[in-house]
């Protein structure tokens, strides 16, 4: 009995079809996409709406199969189209993570330097010029967007009250703001109960959205210490690492070689 490759859904409970491979020597839960359309009534309902690639435990029964099952993919032309045309929509890039910066400080002094109450001196640092490196490919961007000022003003029948919330973006010199959205909001309440009176509140959201390299800053210490003649000296060091994610083109043909030989390895 073979073990195919098929394009499958979750079941009705959200979990995975009893008759998907869930080995370690197989996969499953692989290239997932929607199977629905845009602005059409789903074709796939929740929790069964994404689409994902696995290897099954035996053929598709000719008289029917279940309502989790989508497809079988045959060769390796068609397993590398699928993956191509999921990606392509999806925008798959490979991500790989390069430490692009790295500085060292070092601090030493007496042990009694370091636990003074009111610091009084004795200790001395020194810090290496920053190493900086480049990694292959584009450095990766996120885009992120941040509520910059809320302005709030109430109308009543006695005069009127402004008040404005200022929450400036700050980015570094690698970011870039690339535009500000206004959205207005405004609400009428009159009294009741025969009281009189309308007040109207008109509130101002802009909101900035900006783009940012994809740097993480990891900072590592270790303390060392050294005593001679009865006198100990204390040294920290902590290594500062910039590690900045580049993308590069998805190798679909790599990808597709990998699940077909496990495939072939699981029929052999």
């Amino acid at each position: 009995m073979a073990q195919p490759i098929v394009k499958y859904t979750l079941n009705k409970r959200g979990q995975l079809p009893e008759w998907i491979n869930s080995s370690d020597s197989s996969f499953a839960g692989l290239h997932g996409i929607t199977g629905n359309k845009t602005g059409y009534i789903p074709k796939y309902e929740s929790p069964q709406e994404m689409i994902m690639l696995g290897i099954a435990t035996g053929d598709p029964d000719p008289d029917g199969t279940p309502d989790d099952y989508v497809g079988i993919i045959t060769t390796k032309a068609l397993l590398q189209s699928y993956i191509t045309a999921t990606g392509s929509t999806l925008q798959y890039k490979t991500v790989t993570g390069t430490v692009t910066g790295i500085q060292t400080a070092t601090t030493t002094g007496l042990s009694t330097a370091w636990n003074q109450e009111s610091y009084s001196g004795g200790l001395s640092t020194s810090t290496t010029t920053k190493h900086t490196a480049s990694g292959v490919g584009t450095v990766a961007t996120i885009s992120a967007s941040g509520v910059t000022k809320v302005v709030t003003v109430v109308d009543t029948t006695t005069g009127s009250s402004i008040s404005t919330v200022s929450n400036p973006v700050i980015i570094d010199a690698a970011s870039t703001l690339s535009g500000v959205s206004t959205s207005v909001g405004i609400v009428t309440t009159t009294g009741t109960d025969g009281e009189a009176g309308v007040t109207t509140t008109t509130k101002t959201t802009d909101t900035t959205s900006y783009t940012y390299t994809d740097v993480q800053t990891t900072y590592s210490t270790s303390t060392s210490s050294t005593t001679t003649d009865g006198v100990t000296t204390r040294t920290d060091t902590v290594v500062t690492s910039e590690t900045t994610n580049y993308e590069t083109s998805y190798d679909y043909a790599t990808e597709a070689t990998r699940l077909w030989d496990i495939y072939t390895a699981l029929n052999s």
